[in-house]
């Protein structure tokens, strides 16, 4: 893979990169997948295709412990140190695990370098996204936050950053990261329902100490469907950004909100992501794009895709291309993830509840900023 010049979309992709992604058990080959569909769709030539480079021992312990890299580093714990660091059921201990760690990380650093000095507009990471890692443990499939270390070198110039999560899971690890401070913005729309993980983001929760005012949950109940999601978005996001104003953009687009996610309990379509990240690009700030959830890894490549062919303003044919992996796109063979049957537990009551609620946090984020709402 070779860099195809200056273009207004940095794609991050090289071959250990996407093994790193696809050795994660949980997501294994997804990587791939996605990576072959954009391939396919003949994206790649309208794209800056950057490759990774791996993050240093210090770039981790830019935003984890001492402890936990160390142990990420020997990959050899005791039982009860798996409990203590969330090394075990969900994020078990792999072969060459720091390796591992390091490329993940380095991809969303790679990309997040290309925004810093200015060489494009949008920067995609297809295989980041790691929104649960927290500071001293592994948690959800994460063993690294990337998007925290990313943020981490994106305000080095960009002083205000506006973090968005689409992940249908609460982006616990990166709100609790910057929940004590206001360096940072964080709006995380997410599923939330009693034994849904993590179990966290209420729209009560907007801070602590000095960072209170920063943090934006937007919870909704199981079933969301596009209208519902759509809705929730642009009824947030432009009202936020009056106030806030950010100066540069990370996006995390978790794809296990679409329907059909076996570990999503959303119902929604390609249509729904694409028009929220039109609002994204409609904000004109230098933007980061990261993957994240999405376990059923063809929809997730389909999503990906998708998204990609928006920030190049690009349209894709209805019909799969042919490529290494159409067979897994049967008996359809087609770009679409159609809605199900689902109900959605979420009314237009407790949609507007929500946004209520958010705009009243709003207003509290403008008055510490001194600045007027309507």
């Amino acid at each position: 893979m070779t860099s195809k010049g200056t273009l207004s979309v940095a794609y991050i992709a090289d071959p250990r990169l996407l093994a790193a992604c696809d050795a994660v058990p949980v997501f294994r080959l997804r990587a791939s997948l996605t990576h072959s569909l954009i391939s396919a769709y003949d994206l790649l030539p309208k794209m800056s295709i950057v490759p990774s480079h791996p993050a240093t021992e210090e770039d981790i312990r830019g935003f984890h412990s001492e402890e936990y890299v160390k142990l990420l580093q020997t990959g050899e714990p005791e039982t009860e140190v798996e409990d203590e660091y969330g090394l075990g059921f969900d994020c078990p201990i792999l072969p060459n695990l720091w390796d591992i760690v390091c490329r993940l990380a380095g991809g969303t650093l790679t990309a997040a370098r290309e925004l810093v000095e200015g060489r494009v507009k949008y920067a995609i990471n297809w295989c980041g996204g790691w929104h649960h890692a927290q500071r001293d443990s592994a948690s959800g499939f994460c063993y690294v936050n990337d998007i925290v270390l990313a943020i981490r070198l994106l305000r080095t110039k960009y002083e205000k950053v506006l973090y968005i999560d689409l992940d249908i899971h609460h982006g616990d690890g990166v709100e609790n990261a910057y929940l004590f401070t206001p360096k940072v913005v964080t709006l995380s729309l997410h599923q939330l329902e009693p034994g849904y993980f993590p179990g966290s983001g209420p729209a009560t929760e907007t801070g602590v100490g000095k960072g209170r005012g920063y943090t934006f949950n937007v919870p909704y109940k199981s079933g969301i469907n596009n209208k519902q999601f759509v809705h929730l978005f642009e009824s947030i996001l432009y009202n936020l950004c009056e106030v806030y104003l950010p100066h540069a953009v990370v996006c995390q687009c978790g794809a296990d909100a679409l329907a059909g996610d076996p570990l999503g309990n959303g119902n929604l379509t390609i249509e729904a992501y694409n028009t929220c990240i039109q609002h994204v690009l409609n904000l004109n700030k230098p933007t980061l794009f990261l993957g994240g959830g999405g376990y059923n890894k063809v929809n997730a490549a389909k999503l990906w895709t998708s998204i990609t062919s928006t920030l190049l303003a690009t349209s894709l044919a209805a019909e799969i291309p042919e490529h290494h992996f159409f067979p897994l796109y049967g008996p359809s063979f087609e770009l679409e993830v159609t809605a199900g049957l689902r109900k959605s537990e979420n009314t237009q009551t407790s949609i507007n509840d929500t946004v209520k609620v958010t705009y009243d946090n709003i207003a509290k984020l403008a008055e510490l900023l001194g600045k007027k709402t309507e």
